[in-house]
């Protein structure tokens, strides 16, 4: 699997006339040799595929996956050096005439120094080549999706079930997040969302030492990293009592919109079209300044990347490509509302998109 990705990568790299590529960002690394240490850099060609690692490459390191010596790469050592440097130099003594990078995600010191080990060979920047290469998904990224999407509803669902009236928003994160290793993730996808009362709905809040109280929205944003695959779930409750009717209608709104984003998913549909689909609905309900810059992201061994489910996005849905679908409104002093899903893509003679979060969207009173 992992040398079939290496190929295709390589064949495009030789179709726009590029002798080898130097891969350093971490995910990238990791999709195509398998599993790295912190810090390595991948060398496709000429010659064999080579992990350079910074570090002990057989060392026990949490987080690298299986070890890279066994999917088809040399793996070789550079604990005094960079590895990008060093990887570039092994490209020129192999005799490349020219070599790719990931400018993205290289400092301007590093590319000079890649550049001086390298004076003779064009240098190229090879884009988001890799990044483009993982939107789609093949069967095993999915299942570890769905696992992760799994351990993230249990952990949320065990919440549920607990006192929360009195308890920090902060302490709530904390337990959220032990749940989730409880439950089998490697570690938290992101940090851990929640916010209660007049924080409630706000995008990426940190959690502060505000205690939750009877009436109050409370609304949590998790994830868990299974395998370097990462869900995301977001939900919104009502502590103590029966919703009062402006968070019902606020509720139902935001409820609206995400449905609407959730049934916008097929392959062929344009990614503007999928965050025009939420966005018009939440529009109508007078929130248009409210709503974030776009309704959704892809997902995979990052938490945040391509797609982009946004206004001015280029581009069009393709079938197996994980989604959040993301939509929430924030009232200034008191409160807001967030609904997020992780989907994956799917052509509606296969059922239509495909739910991984499955805790219920109900608007429920704690």
């Amino acid at each position: 699997m992992y040398a079939a990705r290496r190929s295709r990568l390589r064949e495009r790299c030789e179709a726009a006339g590029s002798e080898a590529a130097l891969v350093s960002g971490e995910a990238n690394v990791r999709y195509l040799a398998g599993g790295a240490p912190a810090g390595a850099v991948l060398l496709l060609g000429p010659g064999p595929d080579v992990l350079v690692c910074g570090i002990d490459p057989f060392a026990d390191v949490t987080g690298a996956g299986r070890p890279a010596d066994d999917l088809g790469v040399l793996v070789l050592p550079s604990p005094e050096g960079d590895p990008a440097v060093a990887a570039a130099e092994r490209a020129v003594e192999a005799g490349a005439g020219s070599l790719a990078l990931e400018e993205h995600h290289l400092t301007v010191a590093r590319h000079r120094a890649v550049r001086s080990v390298a004076p003779r060979a064009r240098l190229e920047d090879l884009g988001t080549a890799v990044e483009q290469q993982r939107i789609v998904k093949d069967d095993e990224e999915i299942s570890h999706l769905r696992i992760a999407a799994e351990i993230t509803d249990q952990a949320l669902g065990e919440l549920l079930e607990s006192i929360l009236v009195g308890r920090t928003e902060r302490h709530l994160a904390l337990e959220l997040e032990r749940r989730l290793i409880d439950h089998g993730a490697d570690a938290a996808a992101f940090p851990t969302s929640v916010g209660a009362g007049p924080n409630s709905g706000r995008a990426g809040h940190v959690p502060t030492d505000r205690r939750v109280e009877e009436g109050d929205f409370l609304s949590v944003c998790l994830g868990a990293d299974y395998r370097g695959y990462r869900s995301e779930i977001a939900r919104t409750f009502v502590i103590g009592s029966s919703p009062a009717d402006w968070q019902i209608e606020l509720y139902e709104q935001v409820f609206a919109a995400q449905r609407a984003g959730r049934e916008a998913l097929a392959p062929g549909a344009a990614y503007r079209d999928v965050d025009r689909a939420a966005r018009v609905v939440l529009e109508a309900a007078g929130h248009g300044e409210r709503v974030g810059p776009r309704i959704g992201h892809g997902v995979g061994l990052e938490n945040d990347e391509d797609p982009r489910l946004a206004p001015s996005a280029m581009g069009k849905l393709d079938a197996c490509v994980p989604v959040t679908v993301d939509p929430g409104v924030h009232l200034p002093g008191r409160g807001g509302v967030r609904i997020d899903d992780t989907l994956v893509v799917r052509p509606e003679a296969d059922g239509g998109p495909e739910l991984l979060t499955i805790t219920t969207k109900e608007l429920l009173a704690l």
